[in-house]
C-alpha cells in the first residue's frame, strides 16, 4: 500500500509540474499578445489609467487541464488502472466549459452591458458534466446538522446548485493583485492536506495540479500586475473546488472553508438592499494607500481597508490581498484541526 501511495503521489507531482510549466510559459506570450490586441483592462487600485492584459485565467485552466490529461495517462498506462476514468472526464470537461463560458463574459460581460441575471443563467451549463456521471455520495455529512441522504436530489438539484454557488461566490473576493489566485492557493492546498490525510486519492491530486497551475499565474498575477485573472479563472477555479468536494465527498470541509465567501454574499445583499450593486475596489491615493469607496461595508476588501486604517497601517493593495489570503488560511487549518480531529 505504501509503495502504491507513493507512486500515486509521483503521478500527481509530475502531472502538477507540467501544469505549472505549461501555464508559467503561455502567460507571457499571451501579455504580448493581449496587449498588442488592445485586450487589456483598466487597473483600478492605481492611479492613472493602468492598463494589463485581460484573460489570464484562461491558460490557468488550459495549464490544468493538460496536467489532468497526463495524470490520467499516466495512471492508465503505467499501473494500468482505469478508476476515476468517469471522474477525470468530468473534471477536465467541467473546466473547459467553464472556462470558455467565464472567457466569453470576460469579453461580452458587465464592461459590455451583460445584466448579472444573464450572466448567472450563462453559467448554468458547467455543472452538466457531473450531472452526467451521477458525481458524488447522497448521504452528507452537513455541519452542525449531521448526516442527510438527499437521494436523487443530491445529483440532479444540489450538484448543479454547488457548482453555480462556488463558480459565481468565487468571484465575489476579488479586484485586487494577487487576491483571487491567492484565495484559490490556500483554497486548494488546504484541500490537497485534508484529502491526504483522509486518503481521498482524487482530490489530492486534482488539488495539486491547479494549485501549480495557479502558482505559475501568480508570478505574473503579483503586484503589479501584468495580466488580470478575469472571470475566466474566477469562475473556473470556483467550479473545479466544487467538482473537487463532490468528488472526494468531502462537503462539510467544502462548506466551512468558503466562510469568508458566505460572509461577502451578506454584505453583497446589504449592498442591494442600500441600492448599491458594489464593487470591491478601493479609492487610489497618491501615496499608494486605498480608501474605502463607500461609508458603509459592502465587501471584505472595504473591511479589510477600514480595519487595516482603524490599526494605523497602511492600507495598499497588498496589505488588502495579504490580509484577506491570510484571514482564509487561518479558516482553512482551523477547518482542517476541527474535522481531523472529531470536534464537527
Amino acid at each position: 500500500m505504501g509503495c502504491l501511495i507513493v507512486f500515486r503521489a509521483e503521478f500527481a507531482l509530475l502531472s502538477a509540474t507540467l501544469a505549472f510549466c505549461l501555464t508559467y510559459v503561455i502567460i507571457p506570450q499571451w501579455i504580448k499578445v493581449a496587449v498588442k490586441r488592445g485586450f487589456v483592462g483598466r487597473d483600478m487600485n492605481k492611479v492613472g489609467n493602468v492598463a494589463v492584459a485581460e484573460g489570464g485565467g484562461l491558460w490557468v485552466a488550459v495549464g490544468c487541464t493538460f496536467g489532468l490529461y497526463l495524470l490520467a495517462s499516466l495512471h492508465r498506462y503505467l499501473s494500468n488502472e482505469l478508476i476515476y476514468s468517469d471522474d477525470f472526464f468530468a473534471l477536465t470537461s467541467l473546466l473547459l466549459l467553464t472556462s470558455l463560458l467565464g472567457f466569453m463574459d470576460d469579453v461580452l460581460g458587465w464592461k459590455k452591458g451583460v445584466p448579472v441575471w444573464g450572466r448567472i443563467l450563462f453559467l448554468i451549463p458547467i455543472s452538466a458534466p457531473l450531472v452526467v456521471i451521477k458525481a458524488g455520495v447522497s448521504t452528507v455529512s452537513i455541519p452542525f446538522v449531521g448526516v442527510v441522504d438527499f437521494g436523487i436530489a443530491y445529483p440532479l438539484l444540489l450538484v448543479p446548485i454547488g457548482v453555480l454557488g462556488c463558480a459565481n461566490a468565487f468571484n465575489m473576493i476579488a479586484g485586487y493583485n494577487g487576491l483571487e489566485a491567492c484565495m484559490g492557493l490556500v483554497l486548494m492546498a488546504s484541500t490537497a492536506i485534508f484529502s491526504y490525510v483522509k486518503g481521498i486519492t482524487l482530490a489530492f491530486e486534482a488539488s495539486l495540479v491547479m494549485l501549480a497551475a495557479l502558482l505559475a499565474f501568480i508570478r505574473y498575477n503579483w503586484y503589479p500586475a501584468k495580466v488580470f485573472p478575469g472571470n475566466t479563472l474566477t469562475y473556473s477555479v470556483g467550479a473545479y473546488y466544487a467538482s473537487i468536494v463532490i468528488l472526494g465527498n468531502m462537503e462539510k470541509f467544502g462548506v466551512m472553508l468558503f466562510t469568508l465567501y458566505f460572509i461577502e454574499f451578506a454584505l453583497f445583499i446589504r449592498g442591494l438592499k442600500d441600492g448599491i450593486y458594489k464593487e470591491n475596489f478601493g479609492l487610489p491615493k497618491s501615496d499608494g494607500s486605498l480608501e474605502p469607496p463607500y461609508s458603509k461595508v459592502y465587501s471584505l476588501t472595504h473591511l479589510t481597508i477600514k480595519l487595516l486604517r482603524k490599526l494605523g497601517i497602511k492600507p495598499t493593495e497588498v496589505k488588502v490581498t495579504l490580509t484577506l489570503t491570510l484571514t482564509q488560511l487561518f479558516i482553512c487549518i482551523l477547518t482542517i484541526v476541527l474535522i481531523t480531529k472529531g470536534f464537527i
